[in-house]
């Protein structure tokens, strides 16, 4: 009978091996295996998670315990490893000796016998270390001794140490560790906040207003798959983090206007300002990937938004003459995503020191491109999910430099009054550390004559 424990290793292998997300290879195990019960479909999800989260910590326990060197350990073996080490140094309901039999047996199942001797020798060596480790040197190499206790690659742990110093790149590492709630995005078309969160209480969901934005609710440790609830069905809620909720508010769209979405993704900030908008106008959404804009229209008809029309395209190869301009045009442009790592902990693996400079020139041509869209008067919103200023202040400040018909306006002007700690006079700009949110960065600007 297959274990909690294999699956879990089942899909690690493959984040491992491809670009997968963990959330949906989670889903689809899940569906395969309907008959686990539900502390073992608890397990497998904390168990995935868990070790992406921390594999960076994982990783340095490792080649501390071993006696070879560590390009030598098969992937296959490692991630073994990281999995049985996230239970004995993690996990205090899971016993030291049931993460190591069952790591034990799976390594017998799946490698020859002396590879899970290895395997067995290795763990028990962890047993016996405990809390007793020879770190990095905190003074000496902060860079280091950061990237290791709080599994964040060291190229990016440098990168916020030269922005935030010691203290806060501490706390923002920390933050990005830690369990997100889920976000639910009320769709006040149809209901109100106070509404859906008594029906959350009546459900048995631990559930909290937002403290920044009226529309949004809080839910701590669902054990119900809200998208199987009644009030999901009904297009009362959708999910979404309370700093892309407040990205909406900056575009800030009025009823009756053309509003333009550009690399619009599965459209839920296009849905969004559909909302705002009272279901009054057009919102225009452009992506490239024709499925994710079937989902766009299946998710935008459970809500009740009828305005969204659909582009399937190229961003630069859509032009003005063909589509005329808007009244506001927004662009959610491709970056690191490194603001969304307590939700996509698999990101940080992912990403390469180069990433930021070669993301940052692809997010200048779209944003000066989203620019010839924009009527007189008309405002411009660049938005990120990121919290590096090459992607972030740094294209914003070039694009002002070159483009003086586009005026820089406050980003609090058009932000809730709670959200005033989210701008400096200019940029909004999130940080999962400072807010409990996820970190996003945007810019808006009104052209002129």
């Amino acid at each position: 009978m297959i274990t909690a424990r294999t699956l879990a290793y089942q899909i690690l292998l493959h984040i491992s091996q491809n670009v997968s997300h963990p959330d949906r290879l989670i889903r689809c195990m899940l569906e395969r295996h309907s008959h686990l019960a539900e502390r073992d479909r608890a397990l497998v999800t904390e168990l995935v998670y868990g070790v992406v989260r921390w594999q960076g910590r994982l990783d340095w326990h490792i080649d501390q315990l071993i006696n070879i060197k560590p390009g030598r350990i098969s992937p296959t073996i490692r991630t073994l490893l990281r999995l049985a080490l996230y239970q004995i140094l993690f996990l205090d309901r899971v016993p030291d000796h049931a993460a190591v039999n069952e790591t034990v047996r799976i390594a017998k199942a799946t490698h020859p016998a002396y590879l899970a001797g290895f395997v067995n020798g290795v763990l028990r060596e962890a047993i016996r270390r405990g809390d007793v480790w020879d770190w990095p040197a905190e003074q000496s190499d902060p860079e280091q001794y950061l990237a290791a206790t709080t599994a964040h690659p060291a190229w990016l742990v440098a990168l916020w140490l030269r922005e935030l110093g010691f203290a806060e790149t501490r706390e923002l590492c920390l933050a990005n560790n830690r369990v997100a709630p889920m976000t639910l995005r009320v769709n006040t078309l149809k209901t109100d906040a106070s509404r859906v969160h008594a029906r959350l209480l009546e459900k048995g969901f631990r559930a909290e207003r937002s403290p920044y934005t009226d529309d949004a609710i809080r839910v701590f440790s669902p054990r119900q798959d809200i998208s199987q609830s009644e009030i999901y069905e009904q297009g009362w809620i959708q999910i979404q983090d309370e700093a892309s909720q407040l990205v909406s508010h900056l575009v800030g769209p009025q009823a009756g206007e053309k509003v333009l979405d550009l690399c619009s993704g599965f459209g839920g900030k296009a849905i969004h300002l559909g909302i705002r908008m009272g279901n009054v106008g057009a919102v225009t959404a452009v992506e490239e990937a024709a499925w994710k804009l079937e989902r766009l229209q299946d998710n935008a008809k459970r809500q009740g938004v009828a305005i969204i029309h659909t582009i399937v395209g190229s961003v630069l190869e859509l032009h003005p003459d063909q589509y005329g301009e808007f009244d506001r045009v927004f662009i959610d442009v491709p970056c690191t995503g490194l603001g969304t790592l307590r939700r996509n902990p698999d990101i940080k693996w992912r990403r390469h020191p180069k990433d930021p400079y070669r993301l940052a020139r692809v997010q200048a041509e779209l944003l000066s491109h989203a620019a010839g869209f924009v009527k007189t008067g008309g405002a411009l919103v660049y938005a990120t999910c990121t919290l590096l200023r090459e992607e972030n202040e740094m294209v914003a400040e070039r694009f002002s430099a070159a483009h003086p018909h586009f005026v820089l306006q406050p980003a609090a002007s058009f932000l809730p009054w709670t959200c005033g700690s989210m701008t400096d006079g200019h940029y909004f700009k999130s940080w999962p550390h400072r807010h409990g949110i996820d970190g996003f960065f945007a810019a808006r600007w009104q052209r002129v004559a």
